[in-house]
């Protein structure tokens, strides 16, 4: 029998892909070489918490009809991301607002926090003796100044990325938002939360009634010919593998986690703590429960899970998370792009498959507008 799509990988573009498909009449496979379904957002249960196994995933859009087709496979809840810096012991707001200044300087008024950054900017700038800043670390210092920089960028920069901020370039930060409120919402975005019951259900949603297979690596099956399964592919795995590295490795970051089970209710009283020093050796500490736990809940379940996150060095065989957004990977993504527009019957798709750092809801955009052209016929 023959499908109209075989489609490589269960993640959210995979999944919206094959939803969209089987509603227009066509026939899909999907595959994924993982033992389950959900690319990284998929969710373990521990301890009656859903845990996110591949990292921290909030939704968050402001597009209404992403928002809505979303919530019509699974209700969200009314999370909101609101993480806490720790320096050295002391906890600062994140993004960067009135509470983070009020921290740093004991600051009350916008206008204070605001003559407070502009003079530290002003010295950053006159450092430059009218030049342009040449690495991160002179960019940041222009665009924060010294003590935002010191405290909650340099270090924990130079974390994620294994290298010093002079030797990172001045691109890779092209603005950084100063917040003149007291509002600790991350996000801008009009609408954000989590499935309630964890993303496994959105998935489980998307492709109920889908044919699906896991533990199949698509190099390594015999579905590599899949000309002979399906008349057309879908392909969200690495780009780079697809065409056999035929014009170079690309470079990707990537990371890792140590979670365990904390036998107490509340652990740090927030979804995500970032440790900004080199004194502690993570990025950042996720205590799952707070994604979908609030209030009372919170306390009647006895244990929390937390997991450590570490920026790693990606070798072969490691998970890809991240592109690298350097001349090199560009160039060379590039290339690898122009082949895979020759490519008859194939739609690339998803972050690996581009090579582009996408949040869930353009990548969920980006897959209702694709369908919209293709699943008419």
């Amino acid at each position: 029998m023959k499908y109209d799509y075989l489609i490589v990988g269960s993640g959210l573009f995979g999944a919206v892909f094959a939803y969209f498909a089987k509603k227009s009449g066509k026939r899909c496979l999907v595959i994924d070489k993982r033992p389950q379904l959900g690319g990284n957002v998929y969710c373990e249960k521990t301890e009656g918490i859903n845990v996110h196994k591949y990292g921290a995933h909030i939704f968050h859009t402001s597009n209404k009809k992403v928002w809505d087709f979303v919530n019509s496979i699974v209700e969200f809840n009314r999370y909101t991301n609101c993480p806490v810096a720790n320096y050295k012991g002391k906890l600062y707001n994140l993004p960067f607002n009135m509470n983070t200044f009020c921290q740093m300087w004991g600051v009350t008024t916008p206008e204070e926090a605001k003559a407070k950054i502009e003079e530290q900017k002003a010295e950053a700038v006159a450092a430059l003796n009218g030049g342009e800043p040449r690495n991160l670390e002179e960019q940041a210092l222009c665009l924060v100044g010294k003590d935002i920089f010191r405290k909650l960028i340099k270090e924990y920069t130079e974390k994620q990325w294994g290298r010093d901020c002079k030797d990172l370039p001045a691109f890779i930060i092209k603005r950084l938002p100063v917040r003149m409120v007291f509002d600790n919402n991350y996000f801008n975005d009009k609408y954000q939360g989590i499935p309630v019951g964890g993303y496994n259900k959105l998935i489980d949603g998307l492709l109920e009634g889908v044919e699906c297979k896991t533990n199949v690596d698509f190099f390594r099956s015999e579905y590599k010919e899949w000309r002979k399964y399906a008349d057309k592919l879908v392909y969200t795995g690495a780009i780079d593998e697809y065409f056999d590295y035929s014009l170079g490795r690309l470079d990707w970051r990537t990371v890792s986690f140590k979670t365990r089970i904390e036998d107490l209710p509340n652990f740090q009283g927030n979804a995500v703590v970032n440790y900004t020093s080199h004194d502690v050796p993570y990025t950042r500490v996720i205590e799952h429960k707070h994604f979908e736990m609030f209030g009372q809940e919170v306390f009647d379940c006895p244990k929390t899970v937390i997991s450590e996150e570490y920026s790693t060095e990606y070798k072969e065989g490691m998970e890809p998370y991240y592109p690298v957004n350097d001349e090199r990977n560009n160039s060379l993504a590039t290339q690898y792009r122009q082949l895979a527009e020759k490519e008859a019957d194939v739609i690339f798709g998803g972050r690996l498959a581009q090579y582009k750092y996408y949040d869930m809801a353009p990548v969920i955009e980006s897959v209702m507008e694709l369908s919209a052209l293709l699943l008419h016929d």
